[in-house]
């Protein structure tokens, strides 16, 4: 082989390369926009009357969800299988943005935390790596840790809404959740950096369940009494 040819084989294999990388954006894109729909159903939650709201607003959003399954699948066939981390910065975040939609809307249902195989099962995904398209565990772990920041800002409009036990549910939840991460080894820098974030989360939402103690407004619910 010369070097002429050598090097428009070479040509060929970047044209190709660069045509799924186009392929895949396209699909990445409608991907974010129905994630940012997926958001704003979510986002109503946080006013004064979202809270009686919440049963239809997580009805809508796992209506939206049938959409994002729909992309994903569509976004499967635009690479080789194999090649899921060769492309997978493309994904990454919008991945990790809908682990944490799915993850907030399972909290707001059941005021538990979403497992990854729950995710994967919403995005209709796979866990194991072998199996395929799957969600890898620092992204959920990412999605999950977004939730909590989301959570946070919840406790706040709670209080707001006159919500006054829902702030203590949370904190509860919220202390659980830095107690479970508190036993990982986190070497992915990113995500090191973004549960770091996490201790604000905690301090903001104490700060939130203080402020009701001394007003006398904290209170834990009664058991059997319907969040």
């Amino acid at each position: 082989m010369s070097v002429t040819e050598m090097f428009s084989y070479i040509q060929g294999f970047l044209s190709a390369d660069q045509d799924i990388r186009e392929d895949i954006r396209k699909v990445v894109q409608v991907l974010e926009q129905t994630a940012r729909e997926i958001l704003t159903v979510l986002q109503s939650v946080h006013q004064a009357s979202g809270f009686k709201e919440i049963p239809s607003k997580c009805a809508k959003a796992r209506e939206l969800f049938c959409i994002v399954r729909t992309h994903i699948a569509d976004l499967k066939t635009k690479f080789p299988v194999e090649q899921y981390y060769r492309f997978h910065e493309h994904w990454r975040f919008v991945l990790q943005r809908l682990t944490f939609l799915a993850a907030f809307v399972v909290y707001l249902e059941s005021e538990a935390l979403v497992t990854r195989e729950e995710v994967a099962h919403i995005l209709s995904i796979e866990v194991v790596r072998e199996k395929g398209f799957h969600l890898d565990v620092e992204d959920y772990l990412a999605g999950v840790l977004i939730m909590a920041s989301e959570l946070s800002r919840l406790a706040v409009n709670s209080v707001t809404a006159g919500d006054y036990t829902r702030p203590l549910r949370i904190s509860n939840f919220i202390n659980e959740l830095d107690s479970g991460f508190r036993l990982l080894n986190l070497k992915n820098d990113p995500l090191r950096k973004r549960y770091d974030g996490l201790k604000y989360d905690v301090k903001k939402i104490e700060e939130v369940v203080y402020d009701l103690s001394i007003r006398g407004l904290a209170t834990e619910p009664e058991a059997g009494v319907e969040k």
